[in-house]
């Protein structure tokens, strides 16, 4: 009789163990059943940059029926790395952390949250996102969970790409950057957000994730010495809550950013 529950014990322990989830085993998600949402601008003449950046410039290579009878087209193109719907690598604002080519993938895609701050930034377009609205969110939706993008929307997706409501101003050069008006994290946020959650990167719908009269980037320090990656221009925001995220930049080696491909699926 003690054999038989000797055995019996040890059947249900192993049992157990082979229930629990292993330290190493990834999230498994399904693609079926639902449907992708495009989150990137498309690179043109009308995409946005910082006023010190040149814009976006599409130049024909060849266009049009070649002597052999079929038609072929080419083109080359030139953008600053931080311009439309771009990744902020680590470096960008923190020496030695990760370039665009270094951010591992598992950090480029996963689940992620959208937190829906419009009401305030429509009402101040210097608003800064706060402790307390994430904090709120978190009162509604449950603690952000470890590994999850965290999604800001401003609301300001809808103004883009008019430069004087979006950005706050329309001019280029230098002296621009003094007009520039636009919501944006909170460094106080962005220190909470490094130290009491464990998330994989931020990304905001507006042209960064500081506000656009910050001086001293200080969000932008705080999340890239973390090895925190950022999306900026986001678009779309306003399509999900929650969703799976693969945001895959062009892999410039040594990069500070570059354009990027942001795109959610959303199950059904």
């Amino acid at each position: 009789m003690r054999n038989l529950m000797v055995k019996i014990i040890c059947a249900l322990f192993l049992l157990m163990v082979a229930c629990q989830p292993q330290a190493n085993e990834q999230a498994t998600v399904s693609f079926s059943g639902g449907k992708w949402i495009d989150l990137s601008y498309d690179f043109s003449e009308e995409t946005l940059y910082w006023p010190t950046s040149e814009p976006f410039r599409l130049n024909t290579d060849f266009e049009g029926v070649t002597p052999g009878g079929y038609y072929y087209s080419a083109y080359s193109f030139c953008s600053a790395e931080h311009g439309g719907t771009h990744l902020d690598a680590p470096v960008h604002f923190a020496e030695g952390k990760w370039s665009t080519d270094q951010i591992p993938l598992e950090n480029l895609t996963g689940e992620a949250v959208v937190i829906d701050v419009s009401d305030k930034a429509s009402a101040n377009p210097d608003y800064q996102i706060t402790v307390a609205a994430i904090e709120a969110w978190e009162e509604s939706n449950g603690p952000i969970a470890e590994s999850t993008i965290v999604l800001f929307r401003t609301g300001y997706g809808a103004l883009y790409p008019d430069a004087k409501k979006y950005l706050g101003t329309e001019e280029r050069g230098a002296d621009a950057v003094a007009g520039l008006h636009f919501p944006g994290i909170d460094p106080a946020a962005a220190e909470w957000l490094t130290s009491s959650r464990k998330i994989k990167a931020v990304g905001i719908d507006v042209a960064s994730i500081d506000y656009g009269q910050s001086k001293d980037f200080k969000t932008h320090q705080i999340f890239y010495g973390a090895n925190i990656p950022g999306f900026e221009n986001v678009a779309n925001l306003d399509k999900l809550r929650g969703a799976y995220i693969v945001a895959l930049p062009m892999k410039i080696k040594g990069g500070s950013g570059a354009p990027l491909r942001i795109v959610a699926w959303l199950n059904d």
